[in-house]
C-alpha cells in the first residue's frame, strides 16, 4: 500500500503564499495602530484643555489651575497624562509623550509621538481652548 503525503514543492508553495499574505497584512496593521494612537492623543489633549477651560469659566473665576500638581488634584485625566510615565521620553503613553505646562494665566499641552511608528502628528492645546496639529 502506498503512503500519500505532501511533496516538498507543495509545502514550499503553501509557505510562500502564507509569507505573501503576511507581507501584505502587517504594514496595514501597523498603520491602523498609528492612526489609533494619533486619535487617542488628539482626544487626550482636547480633554485636558476642556477641563482647564471649564475650571477657568467656573471655579477659577477666569484663572486656570496654578500648576500641574493642582490640576492633577482636580483631574483624573491630568493625573495620568501629565504624570509619569506619560511625560517620560522613553516610555510615553499610547506611543505619545505628553508635556503639560500650567499656570493661573494660561496653559500649553502637547502630545508628541515617540517615533514614526507610533505616530506622525504632534498635537498642542493652548490657552483659550486653541488646538493645533502639526
Amino acid at each position: 500500500m502506498k503512503k500519500r503525503g505532501f511533496t516538498l514543492v507543495e509545502i514550499m508553495i503553501v509557505v510562500a503564499i502564507i509569507a505573501l499574505l503576511a507581507a501584505i497584512a502587517i504594514p496595514n496593521l501597523l498603520g491602523a495602530r498609528r492612526t489609533a494612537n494619533e486619535a487617542a492623543a488628539k482626544a487626550n489633549v482636547k480633554t485636558l484643555a476642556t477641563e482647564l477651560e471649564t475650571y477657568a469659566a467656573g471655579a477659577g473665576d477666569g484663572a486656570y489651575y496654578a500648576d500641574v500638581a493642582t490640576l492633577q488634584a482636580g483631574s483624573t485625566a491630568a493625573t495620568k497624562y501629565c504624570g509619569a510615565p506619560c511625560i517620560t521620553a522613553g516610555t510615553g503613553c499610547g506611543g505619545y509623550v505628553y508635556t503639560c505646562t500650567v499656570a493661573s494665566t494660561g496653559y500649553t499641552l502637547t502630545a508628541a509621538p515617540l517615533s514614526a511608528q507610533t505616530g506622525t502628528k504632534t498635537y498642542t492645546g493652548t490657552t483659550g481652548g486653541q488646538f493645533t496639529e502639526s
